[in-house]
């Protein structure tokens, strides 16, 4: 393989082009130690140890770095490294070694999320943000039938009742216009048609 271009990436990383196609990311120190310069040819030796060695160990760290500040979704940590310009390899290896240990577990993110969502958002909202975040189906439908039949009351129309009440909604003196752009703000929310209606019905004299 010729090392084909050294292209800069900022003041300290050069993007490695091998046989005219993007290979890796390197600090400047590390091509100088590696030797590499264009128009060169990359031993295999080299090679291997900047692929299997160098830039695993360092998109682990890197993804560790990145679970102590916050929790992510496998698909998320996956789509926060490939922005860092690590290879597919490398990125498996370190989501292969968070996973081991149970740093990123989708299950966990998604019951976490619902319990502290059930309450400030709806059912339709909640899933749409997880489906976004790369959680599964057939892991979030299950967590989402339980975080609900474990409800005694009816969740989502009293949060359209509140957001109704937060817009001084008064049923009796409200027009044909605006209950329209209620329903449409409440649909934004996520709320499907039957929850609007009910809660459009209801008598809040808190209003």
């Amino acid at each position: 393989m010729i090392v084909s271009q050294l292209q800069k990436f900022d003041n300290k990383r050069v993007k490695v082009y091998l046989d005219g196609e993007y290979a890796f990311l390197l600090y400047l120190g590390e091509v100088r130690n590696y030797h590499l310069q264009e128009g060169q040819e990359i031993s295999e030796t080299v090679y291997n140890e900047i692929k299997e060695e160098l830039l695993p160990k360092r998109a682990i760290k890197r993804a560790m770095n990145l679970l102590q500040k916050k929790d992510y979704t496998e698909y998320k940590l996956r789509q926060k490294l490939s922005e860092g310009l690590y290879t597919p390899d490398c990125i498996d290896a370190a989501l292969n070694y968070v996973k081991s240990y149970n740093y990123v577990n989708d299950e966990r993110y998604a019951s976490d999320y619902i319990n502290y969502y059930i309450e400030l958002r709806s059912k339709n909202r909640i899933i749409q943000d997880l489906t976004s975040k790369g959680i599964s189906k057939d892991i979030l439908i299950p967590l989402m039938e339980e975080a609900y039949a474990n409800r005694d009351d009816d969740i989502e129309l009293n949060q359209a009742v509140e957001l109704l009440r937060k817009k001084k909604y008064d049923p009796d003196n409200c027009d044909f216009k605006e209950k329209q752009r209620l329903m449409a703000f409440l649909a934004r929310k996520g709320f499907t048609t039957s929850v609007i209606k009910s809660a459009l019905s209801l008598d809040t004299t808190d209003c």
